[in-house]
């Protein structure tokens, strides 16, 4: 007895490849890192891509109480609405508060493009990990902003220098990681220390 052939349904198909297009535009959003070895800018899907990497990679490290299926889904959703709103330093505090409400604007248009009930999955997604609170939100954004100390610590400090940053801006904007995965931070705070000591930062 054959199993009965499901009926696709093509309006929410072309929704969805509606939305595969559009967020074709993140591939072209610049940020201050440029891409290690090169003199070109790391695009944010490219970021994107080696955040949720280093989700899978350092899942053993995460605490019992981390999704990191869930992690790789924020990582690859977070900066979507920079399409819209752009990206923002992340050691400009005034520009970063003055574009939320671009941004959330941004995830309404985005992930309203999808059908139900993808549209509420991702922007549920896309609003935890904004809030920061649960696990899962936590561990995700331990990692997008251990990526680009990452990138310029094997990069001679090349987006610290071109954007004239201190240490203390450093540990001040990323010391949060010390409570979520200490591991992590005492091997950044190691080399946070060796890059000023290098020049790399003020």
């Amino acid at each position: 007895m054959s199993s009965a052939v499901p009926v696709l349904d093509f309006g929410s198909m072309t929704q969805v490849i509606h939305f595969l297009m559009e967020i074709d535009k993140l591939k072209s959003i610049q940020r201050r890192t440029k891409v290690i070895g090169t003199q070109r800018q790391e695009n944010s899907a490219e970021h994107s891509w080696h955040f949720a990497i280093a989700a899978m990679s350092l899942a053993p490290y995460a605490s019992k109480e981390v999704d990191i299926q869930r992690v790789i889904q924020m990582a690859l959703l977070h900066d979507i609405v920079e399409i819209d709103a752009g990206d923002v330093f992340v050691y400009d505090l005034a520009a970063r508060a003055a574009i939320h409400d671009q941004e959330v604007a941004a995830a309404k248009r985005l992930f309203g493009l999808l059908p139900e009930p993808q549209c509420e999955h991702f922007t549920a997604l896309w609003q935890e990990y904004e809030e920061g609170e649960s696990a899962d939100a936590q561990f995700a954004t331990v990692l997008d902003r251990s990526m680009p100390m990452l990138m310029n610590l094997h990069n001679e400090g090349q987006s610290w220098i071109e954007n004239n940053v201190s240490l203390e801006q450093v540990l001040a904007r990323n010391g949060m990681i010390a409570n979520i995965y200490p591991e992590l931070w005492q091997y950044l705070f190691r080399h946070l220390q060796d890059a000023q000591r290098k020049g790399w930062l003020k």
